[in-house]
């Protein structure tokens, strides 16, 4: 929640406009009503003063600033070049001043003449936002190696990593947290701090410095002007709530607005025996007992997966990558005259690794000269990538409206790593000749950045296959799922990210067993690691219903327990000549409750227990007009839960009105009354295994 606080009395605040003399310091501020950044010159250093969160009330006060930080080298083929350069490494030679009616910017040149080297610092701040902007231009007289650029790094007593895992493994099943693009905060402040882009690295080191930064591992020519990746600094109003400002703030710089996707996928319908005959039926099946026989709204997408890919013998990618095989019309001509006629638009799903439905072409494309590793294709390949891009951009023009990325730099248990020209690690140095790029022994931390240099830079090769796709459809909607990672910086390109470490088909023995898999790693994102990403961005390979044997109650308890989890992705996962009119009748309930809860779904948290231990838990979310709650009583015993309907479960604090609460799942709780305000306590008892959904509406 973004609130704008009047604070008396801010230092340098009357001066705003303009830089001056003070205490021997030359003084330069940008500031708005949500927030202020002081910056000062002395003895030709830059460095950050203060910064005031408007919004609570408090200032940041640095215990110590570097301002920005560049490692530098000769390159990766000399040993201890290594340098580190700050902001008291050079001299400020000029200012720059930038004030328009919406936008405030400074820009400071920097000379480091023993380097060669100039940087600008540039920092704005929007009249309009709780957030600023920062990033660097860094131009070399002679060829130089940007090894790390730390756009920020600066010191508060109150800084706090709230992501601290790093797993970078080659070989291991669910050792896939990488920890990059994570944001940290200011706890007593209610600040938060990252960089703009996926592949960084934000962190608090030695207890209280925030480096914002990246590894880049790549030359800067004579002359050429290198601009980095911004850098934001955000006010919330509360410290108590700092993820609510968070993710309102990756709300407003999301590529494409948070949609609610409904589609069919026809992995569990067919796996890799698809074709446009069996896609076509199970389309119009889908169409028929949903939108036309119970009047849901048509479908966003079918989706075409595993299958639809040429890998015979006989065929060569040499010219074009991902051919179509001949269970399917060029460019899907047919499948997409289907899809239009349902009301709907095709996706497709591919791998880009080419680890999942292309395994038989990784070596062949190595024969091509194409850049494969051990495993799959290098996703920093100049030859193979810019040929993967050419054809799912091609894909795109013929009429594809949604891509699943399935398999980036590898998957659940597996992942490749380029080995070579990243950074100033060698692989002599490191002692990994005779390697496979996806060798357990990887799986050491001491091998760490040079993996790193590889996430990062494959990082950049896809986020320029999803700016094209975005050129080519503004519509268009991309999922990334196996060895993705969760940074919620990804939304700037993409529309959902993969659950990570999670398996396609929920385990268990009954759909308590299945709900309480999906959901304890849901506790173990949020609640136990930490994570900042937005829940209703997720893609969690759910709902399924493979088949008929099922009665009504259960089917029922665990679509909306699923739907509940808040993702606006919804992907079906069905078999569908399984299917009973009673489970059509279920769905089309639950895609229509979706449709009503979805505006709340950017709130969603999770709330309660943890599901692995038999504990009481669901999840809630909230707007000003309504909100639900769903909980979960996994165990086979009674349990009695108790939640407060205020700010932490994500209400609005300044909504008075009383809430109208209806059960959607059968009759409503003797306990639970017909009304609720902000902050009455919801008391139930639940028996075992039992699932309730309350919505709430305002009078």
């Amino acid at each position: 929640m973004v609130k704008r606080i009047f604070v008396a009395g801010v230092l340098l605040g009357i001066c705003s406009s303009l830089g001056f003399v003070h205490a021997g310091e030359k003084v330069y501020v940008l500031e708005n009503s949500y927030m202020s950044r002081t910056l000062v010159v002395k003895d030709g250093v830059l460095s950050t003063k203060q910064i005031v969160n408007k919004q609570a009330g408090a200032n940041l006060v640095p215990v110590s600033c570097q301002e920005f930080a560049l490692r530098i080298s000769e390159g990766t083929d000399k040993e201890g070049t290594d340098k580190i350069l700050t902001a008291k490494d050079f001299v400020v030679a000029s200012v720059d001043k930038k004030f328009t009616s919406s936008v405030r910017s400074y820009r400071f040149h920097l000379k480091n003449k023993a380097h060669s080297l100039a940087v600008d610092v540039c920092y704005e701040l929007a009249e309009d936002n709780f957030y600023g902007h920062k990033y660097l231009e860094i131009i070399s007289g002679k060829k130089v190696t940007l090894e790390k650029i730390d756009v920020e790094s600066i010191a508060f007593e109150d800084a706090f990593q709230n992501y601290k895992l790093k797993l970078i493994t080659a070989r291991k099943s669910g050792g896939w947290k990488p920890g990059l693009g994570q944001p940290v905060y200011t706890t007593a402040t209610a600040t938060f701090w990252g960089m703009e882009f996926p592949g960084a690295f934000n962190t608090v080191e030695e207890g209280s410095t925030i480096t914002c930064g990246y590894l880049r591992g790549k030359d800067l020519l004579p002359q050429e002007r290198y601009t980095t990746y911004r850098s934001v600094v955000g006010v919330a109003d509360d410290k108590n709530f700092i993820d609510d400002t968070f993710f309102y703030y990756i709300d407003r710089i999301r590529r494409r607005p948070a949609r609610l996707q409904v589609q069919y996928n026809s992995w569990f319908d067919y796996g890799n025996r698809v074709s446009k005959e069996t896609f076509a039926k199970s389309l119009r099946k889908v169409h028929e007992e949903l939108v036309t026989r119970r009047g849901c709204r048509p479908l966003n997408a079918y989706v075409i997966d595993d299958g639809w890919q040429d890998k015979s013998k006989n065929v060569t990618w040499a010219d074009t990558v991902w051919k179509i095989n001949n269970k399917f019309a060029p460019y899907f001509k047919d499948s997409r005259k289907e899809v239009l006629k349902a009301g709907s638009t095709l996706g497709i799903w591919l791998s880009p690794a080419s680890i999942f439905g292309a395994r038989p072409m990784v070596e062949r494309m190595g024969g091509y000269g194409f850049e494969a590793l051990s495993y799959g294709m290098s996703m920093t390949g100049e030859k193979y990538m810019g040929k993967l891009e050419d054809r799912v951009l091609d894909l795109a023009r013929h009429g594809v409206s949604y891509f699943k990325f399935d398999g980036l730099f590898g998957h659940l248990n597996i992942r490749d790593f380029e080995l070579q020209g990243r950074g100033t690690a060698s692989m002599p140095q490191l002692g990994l000749e005779g390697f496979s790029t996806s060798d357990e022994r990887l799986n050491d931390p001491k091998y760490d950045e040079l993996k790193s240099y590889y996430l990062v830079a494959g990082t950049e090769r896809l986020m320029k296959i999803f700016d094209g796709l975005h050129k080519v459809n503004p519509d268009i909607f991309i999922a990334i799922t196996n060895a993705a990672y969760l940074s919620p910086w990804w939304l700037s390109y993409v529309d959902v990210v993969w659950l990570i470490n999670a398996g396609d088909a929920a385990k268990g023995k009954d759909r308590t067993g299945e709900l309480v898999y999906r959901d304890h790693v849901y506790h173990q994102i949020w609640q136990q690691e930490n994570t900042k990403f937005p829940m209703n961005s997720i893609f969690n390979h759910e709902p399924k219903k493979v088949t008929a044997n099922e009665d009504r109650k259960s089917f029922k308890d665990y679509l909306f327990m699923n739907l509940s989890r808040g993702t606006g992705f919804v992907e079906l996962y069905l078999k569908t000549d399984s299917l009973s009119a009673t489970d059509w009748d279920v769905l089309a309930e639950g895609l229509k409750w979706s449709y009503q809860a979805f505006p709340t779904f950017k709130r969603v948290r999770m709330h309660g227990g943890n599901p692995r231990k038999a504990e009481v838990y669901g999840y809630t979310a909230w707007n000003e007009k309504q909100g639900y709650i769903s909980v979960h009583n996994p165990s086979e015993e009674q349990r009695e839960y108790k939640i407060t309907l205020d700010r932490k479960t994500g209400l609005m604090p300044d909504i008075k009105k009383a809430y109208r609460v209806s059960s959607i799942l059968g009759d409503k709780p003797e306990t639970v009354r017909k009304e609720y305000r902000y902050g009455d306590v919801i008391s139930l008892t639940l028996r075992p295994k039992e699932i309730l959904l309350l919505d709430f509406a305002i009078n």
